[in-house]
Order: C-alpha cells, then sequence, then structure tokens
C-alpha cells in the first residue's frame, strides 16, 4: 500500500505560480506513472499531467506550455509546477500513482488550489 499526501495548493491572483508535491510513502521508483488530476464540483475528474518511469511527461492542453510534472525519486517527491495560473485552473488537484498501467491507482487525499482574476 502506498500513501500519497499532496502540499502547495492555496489561494493566487491569475498569472501567478504555484508548486504542488505529491510524497509517497514508499518508493516511487518502481511506479509505472505518476501524475495528477484535477477536479471541479459537477465535473469528473480529469487528466492534467502525468510522468512515467522512463521519464517521458503528458500534459492536458489547456496547461500546456504553463505546467511542469518532475519526479525524485530519491525524495519519493512528484512536483507540478504552475505558472500563469489561470481562474479556470481552479479546482482540487489530486495526485495519483500506479504500478503497471492497469492497476488501479493509489490517490491523494486532494489540495485546493483557487485563482482569482
Amino acid at each position: 500500500q502506498v500513501q500519497l499526501v499532496e502540499s502547495g495548493g492555496g489561494a493566487v491572483q491569475a498569472g501567478g505560480s504555484l508548486r504542488l508535491s505529491c510524497a509517497a510513502s514508499g518508493s516511487i521508483f518502481s511506479m509505472n506513472a505518476m501524475g495528477w488530476y484535477r477536479q471541479t464540483p459537477g465535473k469528473q475528474r480529469e487528466l492534467v499531467a502525468r510522468i512515467l518511469s522512463s521519464g517521458s511527461t503528458n500534459y492536458a492542453e489547456s496547461v500546456k506550455g504553463r505546467f511542469t510534472i518532475s519526479r525524485d525519486n530519491a525524495k519519493n517527491t512528484v512536483y507540478l509546477q504552475m505558472n500563469s495560473l489561470k481562474p479556470e485552473d481552479t479546482a482540487v488537484y489530486y495526485c495519483y500513482a500506479r504500478r503497471t498501467p492497469y492497476s488501479g491507482p493509489y490517490w491523494g487525499q486532494g489540495t485546493q488550489v483557487t485563482v482569482s482574476s
């Protein structure tokens, strides 16, 4: 069992930056994928960014060029650097991890990001 703990959320004005962290209770070295989803009330959770064990990354179109995902295997932590934030980025952000492409994900508890105009 892996526990994921997010931090770094908060309130910021449009154009500002935040860095989210996701600390895992165990080694993330063997994780096939880790990343971030976000969810707003009444909407489905959507993938924001992911990073594979190979180091390759994928981003939602809406955040490309503004968000950067990275992982530090030594610290068992995944980061999401969010720049040029927009009000539409307001959501609860959830960290996730998968051991294999076919296994169910582990989830963090979520962290609120609020961007005001």
